[in-house]
């Protein structure tokens, strides 16, 4: 069905609340004319007729609603996959992009990469340039992340990296300088990840150590070190956050953070579970063959999911109530390297209710594919990889980005206001929209 005919539909389905508006408004008139000839038995009759008819027909009118709205948000995904299409490449890296990150700084846009070229690099998108590279990494460049607690304390443009040198480093980018390392690791650095809470002042890192550790930003010191993983860690999650979000009180102590948890997915093949304050192991996840190579919690509905990608080619949807496995999705030929909940929904077309949103995963077999998570059928949409090596097989997707670009100033706006940003084997870094 075209994009043409759901914006027609949805415009028959206005029409069609504005009539149903009128009626009320027509029957309320009529409801309050004083009906004296009618008896006290017929009164009674009368209104709860009435009281039948005003019951069903605002029934229908937030049904319809309800819908409307629903399939503006399918629209958004149609036209997303309608046309969507290479907008830009960021061109510098040398080498595999495995990890991007997307942030704003004094009303700025910025993305940072991190490569096995050694090198961390920032690109302004208001200005289509590379403005920063920090190359002090001894080795590969494994994660990247933008510092929320130093631009809402310091009101600084920090970038954080890890890196196979064994180190946590944080970069100054205004000053061009290294602002402070970590190295307690005694392996490759392969993931970090900022708390959800406390505006981001604890870092987590997972290393091939096989020890994940908690830092605290504004002291600089490793508070815990969670230890349970038989193989190294690959990669790190914090949950968002819960119901004691307005808990001033909620920092890290002995270790505090009550209600948070961190999930990490190991070579041995494992999702755990870790509680933050209790610092204790609360749940093991089994089900992928190989290492894990991403694990994101979910948010809103699907607060108590997690998303996992593998080497074993597969993406998984966990319950974490439960402990099980909701769904597996196949189609992948190659490694799995990075999976996403996207800003997309799906409408079921018999079941009003029935919204779930669409996950997709990027490949080293070098595409993107969308999933809707009721099924673990074939994937709704595929994104085919750029190939700018000498064989077809040198591009790879390394990892995913939705973003949200501002149109004022975006060269790069995609029509529904979302944009997809990956980066990839070639060294590149993409925008989609």
């Amino acid at each position: 069905m075209s994009t043409q005919t759901k914006k027609k539909q949805t415009s028959t389905l206005l029409e069609f609340v504005k009539d149903i508006q009128i009626i009320i408004q027509y029957w309320i008139r009529i409801f309050n004319i004083k009906l004296g000839w009618i008896n006290n038995f017929d009164m009674l009759v009368f209104n709860y007729v009435m009281f039948s008819f005003f019951y069903l027909m605002i029934n229908m009118y937030l049904l319809v609603v309800h819908y409307v709205i629903q399939a503006n948000t399918f629209i958004m995904l149609d036209m997303f996959f309608q046309s969507s299409k290479l907008l830009k490449t960021l061109c510098g890296h040398t080498n595999w992009v495995n990890s991007i990150d997307y942030s704003t700084f004094d009303d700025c846009q910025f993305i940072c990469s991190g490569s096995d070229d050694h090198t961390v690099r920032v690109w302004n998108l208001d200005v289509n340039k590379q403005i920063q590279i920090f190359s002090r990494h001894s080795n590969q460049v494994n994660c990247v992340k933008f510092s929320q607690y130093h631009c809402h304390n310091y009101h600084r443009n920090i970038v954080c990296s890890s890196s196979d040198d064994r180190t946590i480093r944080f970069w100054d980018i205004k000053n061009d300088r290294q602002l402070q390392i970590y190295n307690e690791h005694t392996s490759y650095v392969k993931c970090i990840e900022f708390s959800s809470f406390n505006c981001g002042q604890y870092l987590c890192s997972g290393s091939l150590d096989k020890k994940i550790r908690l830092w605290d930003i504004e002291t600089s010191k490793s508070l815990h070190v969670f230890n349970g993983h038989t193989k190294g860690i690959c990669c790190v999650d914090v949950s968002p956050l819960q119901s004691n979000v307005n808990n001033k009180s909620n920092s890290i102590g002995v270790i505090g953070g009550n209600g948070y948890t961190i999930c990490s997915g190991s070579n041995d093949a494992t999702i755990r579970i870790w509680d933050i304050e209790t610092t204790k192991q609360l749940i093991i996840l089994k089900g992928h063959e190989c290492s894990l190579s991403s694990v994101k919690y979910g948010s809103n509905e699907l607060v108590n999911t997690i998303l996992s990608g593998s080497y074993d080619s597969s993406v998984r949807l966990w319950d974490i109530r439960s402990g099980q496995q909701i769904q597996v999705f196949n189609g992948h030929i190659d490694d799995v390297y990075d999976v996403e909940y996207s800003p997309f929904a799906v409408v079921n077309n018999i079941e009003f209710d029935n919204i779930s949103n669409v996950i997709c995963s990027g490949s080293f077999d070098n595409t993107i594919r969308f999933w809707d998570i009721r099924s673990n059928k074939k994937e709704l949409h595929l994104i085919k990889g750029d190939s700018e090596g000498d064989n077809e097989g040198d591009d790879g997707i390394l990892c995913l980005k939705f973003l949200q670009l501002k149109k004022s100033k975006s060269k790069y706006d995609s029509g529904c206001g979302i944009n997809l940003c990956y980066g990839s084997c070639s060294g590149n870094v993409y925008i989609w929209g």
